[in-house]
């Protein structure tokens, strides 16, 4: 439990008047009137840019495992305070976390985009605190070694490992071509979010002896879809795998209807592929699309043991009463399971609330599949590539199966639906 609460020592003093004792009394009364002190927990996330919608979700789901566990007593029976800065870009990086660590806080969680995060996390523990992955996956937030960063969630690498390993146990036996002569095609956003998961995938097939045909990378910010189409038309693969953000991943699978191309296999190895956006703009032009993901609301409830299904109930029915949706989102589930493990986990087991003792804490974790909300579980690497990446992180993969409905295929404990080849001319 931590302790810095205690009351300290103090130190000389001198006695300067009746008067200003009776003031300094009446003072301290007036703050233990209001309480005990709060537990400030800094948070940087982009809550008024273009990611808005969904960066708000996370910080909502992390919002919410904070009114959970102040239910339950807070931490060491101080309630957590949610200490945020609003940041939009890299540039605003530096000032807000100068103010956090002017504030006090031990631990900042964060970031919800790779671009904020991989900055964010470099100076949040570059400043002695602790920083708290809650939902990006590019390898690198969690991959320059600092021992005072964490992921719960899945990083990039994890991502395209499990739709390589889906693509070969799943579909391989499904498509009547053996494995050495399915052709396969990339196309990856160029940057660290999309180049990470691609590389993970890659390393993946090839180990289970698949052909990558070749690969094409685009600017996700200005993408020119043309030379894309083309290299696609001439390589014809029987699987193509995409590594995208959310808006040019909707805009590349209508690039690729339109160009009247067509695949055995259509593989998304990023979140965006399985974002309600993609489904809900497409239709049925989504029809067919997999994609590996973090768990969404409505995974097959067996996946959580009694514990952390209690849980999840209890958070579910605050997202609706606070949204109006039946199951939280993607991004709203993996910001309150982040923050709830830094919380009920880390907080409440640390020594004292300094970064050292945090981080010590979050190491000595070893939970099993299951026990989160989830239906992850915990352990944080030590190997310097991926220090602080938690290595029982949950994954999926998704499939959309109907105009605007998606259904978990894999692995078969989340699973809530079977896969169909050829759901789609595409």
């Amino acid at each position: 439990m931590l302790q810095r609460f205690r009351a300290k020592r103090p130190g000389p003093f001198r006695l300067i008047g009746v008067l200003i004792l009776a003031a300094l009394g009446a003072a301290c009364a007036s703050v233990a009137a209001a309480g005990p002190v709060p537990f400030r927990v800094g948070a940087i996330f982009p809550l008024s840019g273009s990611t808005a919608p969904d960066s708000t979700d996370e910080y909502l789901g992390a919002s919410l495992a904070a009114q959970l566990q102040n239910a339950d007593g807070g931490i060491a029976g101080h309630p957590i305070s949610l200490d945020l800065r609003d940041v939009e870009d890299q540039a605003q990086i530096p000032a807000a976390v100068s103010s956090l660590q002017a504030d006090g806080v031990p631990v900042v969680i964060g970031a919800y985009s790779s671009q904020l995060s991989i900055p964010a996390a470099a100076a949040v523990s570059a400043a002695g605190m602790v920083y708290w992955e809650t939902g990006a996956v590019a390898d690198r937030v969690t991959g320059e070694g600092s021992p005072l960063v964490f992921r719960v969630g899945v990083n990039g690498a994890e991502l395209g490992a499990n739709a390589g390993k889906f693509m070969l146990d799943e579909l391989v036996p499904h498509m009547g071509i053996p494995v050495g002569g399915i052709r396969v095609y990339f196309v990856t956003a160029d940057d660290d979010y999309g180049t990470s998961v691609a590389d993970a995938t890659r390393t993946a097939l090839e180990a289970g002896g698949m052909h990558i045909s070749g690969e094409s990378l685009y600017n996700p910010y200005t993408p020119d879809w043309t030379p894309v189409m083309s290299a696609i038309k001439a390589e014809k693969p029987d699987i193509l795998v995409l590594s995208s953000h959310i808006q040019d991943g909707i805009a590349f699978r209508r690039a690729f209807l339109a160009a009247g191309l067509q695949v055995k296999v259509f593989m998304g190895t990023t979140m965006a592929q399985c974002d309600q956006d993609f489904g809900n703009v497409l239709g049925a032009a989504a029809v067919g699309v997999f994609a590996s993901d973090r768990p969404q609301g409505d995974f097959n409830p067996g996946a959580l043991d009694p514990q952390a299904r209690a849980l999840y109930d209890r958070f579910a029915a605050l997202w609706k009463q606070r949204t109006g949706e039946s199951a939280p989102s993607e991004e709203g589930i993996a910001g309150f399971t982040a923050a709830w493990v830094l919380f009920d986990d880390v907080l409440n087991r640390a020594g004292d609330d300094s970064a050292q003792s945090i981080a010590a804490a979050a190491r000595s974790l070893d939970l099993p599949d299951g026990s989160l909300p989830n239906g992850g579980g915990v352990l944080f690497s030590t190997a310097p590539g991926q220090l602080g990446q938690n290595v029982r992180a949950a994954a999926v993969v998704w499939q959309w199966q109907a105009p605007r409905h998606s259904v978990v295929v894999w692995p078969p404990v989340y699973a809530t639906g079977q896969v169909k080849l050829g759901a789609s001319a595409s």
